[in-house]
């Protein structure tokens, strides 16, 4: 850690504390929200960062520079039918309208890319400034344990939100480049119109941003174990590997519908005339489950740990 991250925290507590001073009755929100911004500007401001937002956005210019040259030289994009076993096929609809780049994209980078920087991100939030020796730091200001670690937890879901939004603009941008953009027909084969379309393509950036919430209570939770923020990464990852593969077992069916990846695709649903809202709302009460859940325990744990000595 750089050592103009200090002098960045503590500037953002200074203003924090100088601005309750003068606001009678608002001491804790105000420092609270001091901590919050000087956690996103830690985390957005490294290069890690940057670099853990540009694989993923990658992913859909990739795509859309696929689907363009392959249905340029006179062939057609596959998909089978409106459903596949990795979700709705939204690539073989892209040639039709640009906008199912931005589902195509979410689709194909949420398995993967989107929850490994989320595992970056969160495994390092804690681990990470024990390790830099800048969370004794923290504690000696009057932050408290508890707001401090909900302040960090509120940074990682900006992130998810930040990372899916960019996933999600990239595409309609390369979308819009490459392929027509217009009335868009659903997978259930109802046709709605572009404003509509792309109303739900915000709301499927959302849920898809809510799904990963999950996955940073447990990276928070697992940053609070170690002192090494490459461990806590590291064992973040991996514990999202092995959820996946357990996902994928048939044989382990009966645990399925409790792993935090399980209803992860289910944002297709928002894409049909009129949408399912079941799987959605099972993937989102899931995702809370397990955000309080490990929030606690990641409270329990770092407000009795000895960070300090």
């Amino acid at each position: 850690m750089s050592q103009a991250e200090p002098t960045a925290r503590e500037k953002a507590t200074a203003e924090g504390e100088a601005t309750a001073e003068t606001v009678p009755g608002a001491p804790r929100r105000l420092r609270s929200l001091g901590l919050f911004r000087s956690e996103l500007t830690l985390t957005f401001r490294r290069w890690r960062t940057v670099a853990l937002l540009g694989v993923p956005a990658a992913v859909p210019v990739l795509i859309g520079i696929a689907v363009r040259i392959e249905t340029s030289g006179g062939g057609t994009v596959g998909g089978g039918g409106p459903e596949g076993a990795g979700g709705p096929a939204f690539v073989a609809q892209i040639t039709n309208n640009g906008l199912f780049l931005v589902f195509a994209a979410l689709a194909a980078t949420l398995p993967v890319f989107l929850p490994m920087a989320v595992g970056v991100i969160a495994g390092d939030s804690v681990a990470g400034e024990a390790s830099a020796g800048t969370l004794r730091y923290l504690l000696v200001a009057p932050a408290g344990r508890t707001r401090l670690l909900f302040a960090k937890f509120a940074a990682v879901c900006a992130f998810c939100l930040v990372a899916t939004l960019v996933v999600a603009v990239s595409a309609f941008a390369v979308g819009a480049l490459f392929f027509p953009l217009g009335e868009v027909t659903t997978i259930s084969g109802v046709p709605i119109s572009f404003a509509e379309g792309l109303w739900r393509a915000v709301l499927i950036s959302v849920v898809v941003a809510a799904s990963l919430t999950g996955l940073a209570a447990i990276g928070l939770f697992v940053s609070t174990l170690t002192g090494s923020g490459v461990a806590a990464m590291a064992s973040t990852v991996g514990l999202l590997i092995v959820v996946q593969i357990l996902d994928s077992v048939p044989q382990l069916d009966a645990i399925h519908p409790y792993l935090f990846t399980h209803h992860w695709l289910s944002f297709a649903d928002l894409m049909r005339e009129p949408v399912l809202w079941d799987e959605v709302l099972k993937n989102l009460g899931l995702q809370g489950a397990y955000a309080a859940v490990f929030g606690s325990a990641a409270w329990a744990r770092f407000t009795t740990k000895d960070i300090t000595a």
